[in-house]
């Protein structure tokens, strides 16, 4: 029977953060994975043709690039183990179908002068939305990074100023509500509400405005940062942190029990009856409410309260393409070099809201909601010479009003389509002479990637609301990534805090890690690779 210091269930990029820094710590580690290849969401995989490298999930890695794991980089990803970035200076850009377009770009002035060209008035308030943002963003980027306060103590403290006060709105209302209150031009409103779309948000859903307020910060301080090679390099890199201090990632591993000894965790169980021990700790990604399913003995309430939580509003639908040539904008080669292009088909408010009403009800948008990005005008490494590689992104339900998740597999290639057609308006090569190859991928076929956190398609886990985020993520009881009733069990995954996306938050996990079993993390952290 195995022994090891630590064993972890999933090679997720969260599970892989934490196993490195127990492997530096000079802990015999283990990861399991139930894939036949490592990274969870952090992946790049040749799925339409040989040599055509494709991020599946993750794409950048904004949310990465104030973790002092990068900053500082602890664990050498940088320095020793070949992990590269180049910064986006144009992450995001909202296109019109008249060509008309804005971008935010990673300087805050040309941003304003892009906002100006329809109304100088709201690139003025721009300017001051961007510069509260910024001042703020060193507090927020500090709390993201490190297991969360109790939300009790958290919300008095909010209290105590003007500016505290601002931060519980942004918290508790609707980015609708702001970007209605502080902008007049309608275009301008659509770009602004675009990225809370992205972070699975109905425009008008209560609760989820703080992504759009960290929104220009971040994008003025880091861009959008992307692995050369794929984003799947950031998971190559731990895995050769993991092994260069001896731990062990092994795939087609499915763990199907943590395994338990009274009331403390004591290794995991392969589906195949292989046992492996744990000295330590184990860290599992298992979604909260499927933790009774690998979990024995969890009490009652826990289990109601894990199982309660929200997912996110809606998902989405990608179809990846290998492509002969490199998109082509309809409205120029200035959006080419964007990092996420959104499509708009209207310019009207009214109407842009109008478009989300179906994923409501579990129905297509007659004009669905489209964002597309050529990653070959970023990174050439990604396709053979002279090839692109891209991706058309569309919004829609888990569950379909006809046929429920089950009927995605009938028509997932249907609705594919759907969206290529939508996005045919805005880019002109997408023609099928072009297309050599494409892969389409539903919400189903996401939580088939990762079924133990993409639960029902949630690319981020579960919704970035208030009432679960924090330390009510996902729950009261398991926002610390412990188990209450299984000591030395702990959680890793896009359902914790801080949340969906590429933040590195395994290690917020493994900083509790450190404390329990007795070792100095702001040490080890600091030790030289």
């Amino acid at each position: 029977m195995p022994q090891f210091d630590v064993v972890v269930m999933g090679a997720g990029h969260n599970g892989l953060v934490a196993a490195a820094y127990l492997a530096k710590a000079g802990k015999s580690v283990l990861v399991l994975e139930r894939a036949s290849f490592y990274g969870g969401g952090v992946v790049t995989r040749e799925i339409t043709l040989p040599g055509f490298h494709h991020d599946t999930h993750s794409s950048s890695h904004v949310m990465l690039a104030g973790n002092p794991m990068m900053t500082e980089d602890e664990l050498g990803l940088l320095s020793r183990f070949g992990l590269k970035y180049v910064a986006m200076d144009k992450p995001q850009a909202t296109l019109f179908a008249d060509g008309s377009h804005i971008v935010t770009h990673r300087n805050s002035d040309q941003t304003c002068e892009s906002i100006a060209k329809f109304s100088e008035k709201d690139a003025e308030t721009y300017r001051r939305f961007a510069a509260q943002s910024e001042k703020l963003l060193p507090m927020f980027l500090q709390g993201m990074y490190a297991p969360p306060a109790p939300t009790g103590p958290f919300l008095a403290m909010l209290s105590q100023s003007p500016e505290g006060r601002d931060i519980f709105q942004m918290m508790t209302r609707s980015p609708l509500d702001f970007v209605d209150d502080m902008f007049e031009n309608e275009q301008v409103k659509i770009h602004m509400l675009k990225p809370s779309a992205e972070l699975l948000h109905f425009p008008d859903e209560g609760g989820t405005a703080m992504g759009l307020f960290l929104f220009p910060a971040l994008m003025h301080k880091f861009g959008s940062p992307k692995p050369i090679g794929g984003s799947g390099k950031l998971s190559d890199a731990l895995v050769q942190c993991i092994r260069h201090f001896g731990g062990e990632v092994v795939c087609n591993r499915e763990v199907r029990k943590v395994l338990t000894s009274g009331d403390r965790a004591v290794g995991l169980e392969t589906t195949d009856g292989e046992q492996y021990m744990a000295r330590d700790a184990v860290i599992a990604a298992i979604h909260p409410k499927v933790l009774d399913r690998f979990v024995d003995g969890l009490a009652p309430p826990l289990i109601k309260r894990a199982k309660a939580g929200k997912f996110s509003s809606f998902n989405v639908l990608q179809v990846h393409m290998a492509l002969d040539q490199p998109l082509e904008f309809r409205a120029g080669k200035s959006l080419e070099s964007c990092q996420m292009v959104q499509y708009c088909h209207t310019d009207r408010l009214s109407e842009f809201l109008k478009e989300y009403d179906p994923l409501r009800h579990g129905e297509i948008p007659a004009n669905q909601i489209l964002s597309g990005q050529d990653q070959t005008r970023i990174d050439a490494t990604r396709a053979p010479a002279g090839k692109g590689i891209a991706f058309t992104q569309a919004f829609v339900p888990y569950r379909l009003a006809e046929g429920g998740a089950a009927r995605w597999d009938e028509v997932k290639h249907e609705i594919g389509e759907q969206a290529l057609e939508g996005a045919r308006k805005f880019v002109s090569n997408l023609d099928e002479g072009n297309i050599l190859a494409r892969e389409v991928q539903s919400p189903l076929d996401h939580e088939r990637d990762s079924p133990n956190s993409f639960v029902e398609g949630d690319i981020h886990g579960l919704g970035g609301n208030f009432f679960q985020s924090g330390g009510n993520r996902p729950t009261p009881e398991l926002s610390d990534y412990r188990v209450p009733g299984v000591k030395r069990l702990y959680l890793v995954g896009p359902f914790m805090h801080p949340g969906g996306s590429v933040f590195g938050a395994g290690r917020n996990t493994v900083m509790n890690v450190f404390s329990d079993i007795g070792l100095n993390f702001d040490r080890v952290r600091k030790a030289a690779v």
